[in-house]
């Protein structure tokens, strides 16, 4: 049976594939026929990850701050897999602290990993994809980034920059034939949300009182977001903020 978000033939790169929401992306992105790299800091998990989700996974380690790799690593997929075609950049850090506490280094550390070295990867990869006049670029943004959210001042900030970004590139690249959007995911069923709120009681309560679905995201649902925005069913969608939040953004 035809799909509509068929991504058969096309080659993903996933930064931070190898758990979380970047898994969950990558795993959708397997069943719709694509070949799927992942990338990211921790090599064994990225075997493990490769190996359970079948042969058309494939990984790199690579850490998005280290902008100076970036063109070996993108040539060095092209060369061994195939031209990359849809990127989606899910790499990212927090830190949990309130502003005055957050030093500078902290601060940055966020915006190098979460903004900087994003931006960087993503410049490669465009120069590639606008000779070929087509791609999808998928930025992972944040509720942070739709309102304000108490303790994550470093990526709050970013992920609010992300969006930007996002306009940005489609206002400037989208005549070439490729798409820039991004996905705020609400609180997903993942390490980086469940330490967020770990001992935290009342912030669980908080969030999942202004949520109307009452319950966390699973990665897999932003796994057939992404999906969406990265197939040809979205041709004429470009430089939007989805959220996939269980109407958390219009809670109350």
């Amino acid at each position: 049976m035809y799909n509509i978000c068929d991504l058969t033939g096309k080659i993903a790169l996933i930064t931070g594939g190898g758990t979380g929401i970047g898994k969950g992306i990558a795993e959708q992105f397997l069943k719709l026929g694509a070949q799927v790299v992942i990338t990211g800091r921790n090599k064994p998990q990225l075997k493990a990850t490769c190996k359970e989700l079948g042969n058309n996974c494939f990984n790199f380690v690579n850490d998005v701050t280290k902008k100076k790799e970036h063109e070996h690593l993108i040539r060095e997929i092209e060369d061994k897999i195939g031209p990359i075609e849809i990127l989606v950049n899910n790499a990212g850090k927090n830190i949990k602290k309130p502003a005055i506490e957050t030093s500078d280094e902290e601060f940055e550390d966020i915006i190098n990993t979460n903004l900087n070295g994003l931006f960087a990867l993503t410049r490669t990869v465009l120069k590639l994809m606008i000779p070929r006049k087509k791609g999808s670029i998928i930025n992972i943004s944040s509720m942070a980034a739709l309102y304000g959210i108490t303790g994550v001042v470093g990526y709050s900030s970013s992920k609010t920059a992300l969006l930007g970004l996002t306009r940005t590139l489609a206002s400037e690249y989208s005549h070439t034939g490729i798409r820039f959007n991004s996905i705020a995911p609400g609180f997903i069923e993942s390490k980086m949300m469940l330490n967020a709120i770990k001992n935290d009681p009342e912030r669980e309560a908080k969030i999942l009182g202004r949520t109307p679905a009452k319950r966390f995201g699973k990665p897999e649902e932003i796994g057939k977001a992404a999906a969406f925005l990265a197939s040809d069913a979205s041709l004429f969608i470009t430089g939007i903020c989805l959220p996939v939040d269980g109407g958390n953004s219009i809670g109350f």
